[in-house]
């Protein structure tokens, strides 16, 4: 049993996940990411009960592993119950502790996630904040969007909001107490220390691509990983 098994399988996640593949394809039958990517979750299942160290490590340092959605259509159609999203799940968490997801595309966005969502939670608490959208980033918000940025208690006062505002109501301002609590539970779980591991393997990935790496979303590493799959997709030739 290879060392790098011997981490997934104390994964509580893992262990739900897999029980025996039988290598019948339903899960990728029913997979919506398989429809659109280069995706096989029969594989993954296949790869991890095989405990082959060399084929676990390059599904940690690949795409593959972030194409997975986690709908959970898999688990609801496998024979042996087995939940490969619960799989994706755990390899994942594995790619970011071992530092393996800055050997992919999809994996070094993982920079972006953490200071897009994960700090947004910590901060605002909320996953996605409105006062963070802004047009530079997200294009596809159009024009109108930057007018409601800038007038955002007449927008959602009429949608009956009560926008970064004290006591009820949607979008209200959440008290500190309860982003302290928030910040516990980020730490008595783990996440912070995996949020503290994304910055500290990024860094690292951009000192070896020679791309400087700050805090925030303004460094040039962060729009390298946020930008990467658009640039790409255009013809633009990335740094």
């Amino acid at each position: 049993m290879g060392k790098i098994y011997d981490y997934l399988s104390q994964d509580v996640r893992f262990i739900e996940g897999l029980n025996a593949c039988i290598n019948c394809g339903t899960c990728t039958a029913i997979c919506p990411a398989a429809a659109f990517y280069d995706y096989d979750p029969r594989r993954i299942a296949v790869i991890t009960q095989s405990k082959n160290e060399d084929e676990i490590i390059e599904l940690l340092k690949s795409d593959t592993i972030w194409y997975c959605g986690e709908c959970m259509s898999c688990a609801t159609r496998c024979p042996r119950g087995n939940k490969p999203g619960l799989i994706i799940i755990a390899l994942r968490s594995l790619s970011q502790k071992k530092g393996y997801f800055v050997e992919s595309e999809k994996g070094r966005q993982q920079l972006a996630i953490k200071r897009m969502v994960g700090e947004s939670i910590l901060e605002t608490g909320y996953c996605v904040y409105a006062g963070h959208l802004n047009t530079l980033a997200f294009p596809e918000q159009g024009p109108i969007w930057d007018w409601i940025i800038n007038n955002p208690g007449e927008v959602y006062k009429r949608l009956g909001g009560n926008y970064n505002g004290n006591g009820g109501g949607l979008l209200r301002k959440i008290p500190a107490e309860s982003l302290e609590e928030l910040k516990s539970i980020f730490d008595i779980s783990g996440a912070s220390e995996q949020f503290n591991n994304i910055e500290k393997t990024s860094k690292k990935k951009a000192d070896e691509l020679g791309i400087p790496f700050g805090t925030g979303k303004e460094c040039e590493y962060f729009k390298y990983v946020y930008t990467g799959e658009r640039n790409r997709i255009s013809g633009d030739k990335e740094p």
